[in-house]
């Protein structure tokens, strides 16, 4: 008979909300992905970001989204944060909080502890290295979860930039897919557990 420990067990939650020297990285919600699909007047008003004018150059592909709700609503907390991500850039004297991109971790990871991600910067934000940043908000994501151990990404083969942000956030070359597209690898060490304060 299971324990009572056992019985109650969940999995646990996994952080929505990652911080790079620019960027807040928000795990896209429910709510938020309503708001995308079905009511885009209201969406940056949800999200608390202003939309770039060519917001279509970043935005995830309808079906992916909606797939995506479809996911988390099926799936309820144990999917949260495994799907879609915005990346925010943090407001400053030049621009106010503003939605400069999306990614996604396309699912939890499988039995070996692989996980695959996905990045786009809109193209009047790109060139400014949002989309290193983005990156190394998803592995350090992916480090805090202390269920990945590897993170798989794919690029075009003439997607010069992509490229280059994979290997400035350590993933390596690792071949080509079947559909031609090459695929980067990187190692992902979970991170420590936090120190408590003594007598705690």
């Amino acid at each position: 008979m299971a324990s009572r420990a056992e019985q109650s067990y969940t999995a646990p939650m996994i952080p929505l909300i990652t911080h790079t020297p620019r960027l807040q990285v928000l795990a896209a919600s429910r709510a938020l992905l309503t708001a995308e699909l079905q009511k885009p007047h209201y969406f940056p008003v949800l999200l608390g970001a202003a939309l770039p004018a060519d917001w279509s150059s970043a935005q995830v592909a309808r079906p992916v989204l909606e797939q995506s709700l479809e996911l988390l609503t099926a799936g309820g907390r144990d999917t949260a944060g495994w799907y879609g991500w915005y990346a925010l850039r943090k407001a400053d004297d030049t621009a106010p909080r503003t939605l400069v991109g999306a990614a996604s971790f396309g699912g939890r990871p499988d039995a070996t502890g692989t996980a695959e991600i996905t990045f786009a910067i809109a193209a009047e934000w790109r060139g400014q290295g949002l989309g290193t940043e983005l990156v190394a908000g998803l592995v350090q994501q992916a480090a805090d979860t202390n269920l990945v151990s590897r993170l798989v990404a794919h690029t075009a083969a003439d997607n010069l930039a992509a490229q280059e942000v994979l290997l400035r956030n350590g993933f390596a070359p690792a071949g080509t897919a079947d559909d031609g597209r090459l695929r980067f690898e990187r190692a992902v060490e979970p991170s420590p557990p936090p120190v408590l304060p003594a007598g705690a």
